[in-house]
């Protein structure tokens, strides 16, 4: 590792000597801009083997879906869906129920175990000993069985949060689980710091709702009607918030359903309806699915600032979840250029947010050509005191084929200090590492994706591409629709070095679910040293003799870091060569970290 750490600061120190303008442009320039010669266009259809294209980054390994989880691309009952860790494990979530990778070799993952307990969509997430799953369909049973559950009303179905003992993580138990009106789509964890017995889960149905006679107290109502619905108890315009009690998980219950649309003035609880049945999207087609904000589709919790970012439909809110029980709206924002508000990422500090948008429901072409780069887009927000802030749009920028299914979808940070980077999922086109530190000018950094699916129909859409991209200690690992389980390694470039990666792979987490979003704090590091020192070159700010000064003092402290007294002296040689302000105000706080941490 010293020796990596080492190489990074000396490639830039080289680098800067005959290429730092160079740099400078190729990190800023828009992502728009290199798009005409960008080899992820026109890519050979294929499934196995299929073409790629990549930029900064690495396919390290492939696990193709096996039985009982494989079936011909586009059969919906054997779809991969979203990711959770735990320890040396991902859990994969399926249609037909999830599977357990091996992660401990993170360059050659393996398949340990399997669980059929079809239901769709089979969203995980994990805690402690617990593992949540999401369950919407009416197919699904309480027991898990594969036989379906018809009819209109059938008390042996489930549609709701499905909740498993992993203690074992080989042979799983299932416990009670909680049964809601509207099944879930998705859900999400919520801790309070003042409550360590309790988790809460925030679930989102959006389905159907069911009959009172299969689940008392499920109430319908007309969600496409714009008039003011005041009265009752409808099923929609609500959440559901799950109490989920650690010392007796069998026990969790619905404990609180918050209005969190209604308007205060009115108290109309479908307060945010902003798009009346018949408009047109802005490319001339309509709203699909339309996005008429009567639940959420995915919610993302960051609990060290007490806030929870709802993806509404047709708007994105901002929550106060202090008491997690009754969450409060703080703010909200539509835009006419978003189909469906799908998911959402904070920053590392809370003070930025993005919204997806899965325009097109995940399931059509939508990066062709006549599509503007803010339909089906990332969109960026900067948080002002109580206020969500519009900055910019961000879609990858390679032309698709209307043979890939292509729109935003789910994403997480990679844990760079000093920088804001996600790792974007775009179904079939493949997958972004964005830097969104300014979030007016985000930048695509590095890439990967494949060409389109030519099964079962070569000469139309075949439903795959990436659902989720995470970063988990070290490594991106997708979920893959129809081709399985990808493990991805960032490769240093002028974009990122290998101080950077190095840092952010120094980020070890005992479980990691997207939508439970941790504020990451750095260990210091002579890794973290270089990130901040790499930026500062990078960046312009760190250069001539004060570049080689610094950068000398850095690698003679870290020769000398086994003998803390010598280290120390000549990173505070390095210090005070050094301004307070902008990243070299960075550098030095980092050096002044590591000084500290050997003294």
């Amino acid at each position: 590792m010293a020796s990596l750490r080492r190489r990074g600061i000396q490639n830039n120190r080289r680098f800067i000597g005959f290429a730092g303008t160079a740099l400078l442009v190729a990190v800023l320039a828009p992502a728009a801009a290199f798009a005409e010669e960008d080899p992820r266009v026109g890519l050979a259809p294929g499934y196995f083997p299929w073409s790629e294209a990549s930029s900064n980054i690495e396919l390290l390994d492939n696990d193709p879906r096996v039985a009982p989880f494989d079936a011909p691309p586009g059969n919906f009952g054997f779809v991969n869906s979203d990711l959770a860790f735990t320890g040396d494990h991902a859990i994969a979530g399926n249609f037909n129920g999830f599977q357990v990778y091996d992660i401990s070799d993170q360059t050659n993952p393996t398949l340990r175990s399997s669980f059929v307990c079809p239901g769709g969509q089979g969203d995980p997430s994990v805690y402690g000993d617990l593992l949540f799953i999401s369950v919407e369909e009416t197919r699904a049973r309480i027991d898990c069985g594969t036989q379906g559950a018809p009819g209109p009303v059938n008390l042996e179905r489930f549609r709701g949060v499905r909740i498993f003992d992993i203690s074992d993580i080989d042979n799983p138990v299932q416990l009670p689980g909680v049964q809601t009106c509207r099944g879930s789509h998705t859900h999400t964890i919520v801790t309070d710091p003042d409550d360590p017995d309790n988790i809460y889960i925030y679930n989102s149905g959006t389905s159907s709702v069911r009959s009172a006679a299969e689940l008392p107290g499920c109430e319908n109502a007309n969600t496409n009607n714009q008039a003011p619905v005041t009265t009752g108890n409808p099923t929609p315009w609500r959440i559901d918030v799950i109490k989920v009690p650690l010392d007796d998980p069998a026990a969790a219950e619905i404990v609180s359903q918050p209005r969190i649309f209604k308007n205060p003035l009115t108290g109309a609880f479908n307060g945010l309806q902003n798009t009346p049945s018949g408009t047109l999207h802005p490319s001339g087609t309509p709203y699909s699915p339309l996005p008429n904000t009567n639940t959420c589709h995915d919610m993302t919790s960051f609990p060290a600032r007490e806030l929870v970012a709802g993806a509404c439909q047709g708007n994105g809110i901002l929550l106060d979840a202090e008491d997690p029980v009754n969450p409060v709206r703080i703010d909200a924002v539509s835009d006419p250029n978003f189909s469906y508000w799908h998911s959402a990422s904070f920053n590392n500090d809370g003070s930025k947010v993005m919204f997806t948008d899965e325009w097109g429901g995940g399931t059509t072409a939508r990066c062709r050509a006549t599509d503007q780069p803010e339909w089906g887009a990332d969109a960026w927000f900067d948080i002002v005191g109580d206020e969500m802030e519009f900055r910019s749009y961000f879609k990858m920028p390679a032309v698709q084929t209307t043979q890939e299914n292509c729109v935003a979808h789910n994403s997480s940070l990679v844990p760079v200090p000093g920088r804001d980077i996600l790792v974007q999922a775009w179904y079939q086109g493949g997958m972004s590492v964005i830097d969104f530190t300014d979030t007016a000018n985000p930048v695509e950094i590095a890439y990967f994706d494949r060409g389109p699916i030519d099964v079962p129909n070569p000469n139309g859409l075949n439903l795959g591409g990436l659902w989720s991209t995470y970063w988990y200690n070290g490594q991106i690992y997708g979920t893959e629709i129809a081709r399985g389980f990808d493990t991805f390694g960032l490769l240093p470039s002028d974009q990122m070095s290998e101080n950077e990666i190095d840092a952010a792979r120094e980020v070890v987490l005992e479980q990691f679910n997207s939508q439970h979003q941790p504020m990451i704090e750095w260990e210091p590091s002579f890794n973290v040293a270089g990130a901040y020192f790499d930026q500062a070159v990078r960046s312009g700010e760190l250069s001539g003799k004060t570049l080689e000064k610094v950068g000398k003092h850095l690698e003679k402290a870290e020769k000398l870091e086994g003998q803390p007294g010598s280290a120390v002296d000549q990173l505070e040689s390095a210090i005070r060569l050094l301004d307070d302000t902008g990243d070299q105000g960075e550098l030095k706080q980092a050096l002044i970290d590591l000084a500290e941490s050997l003294d």
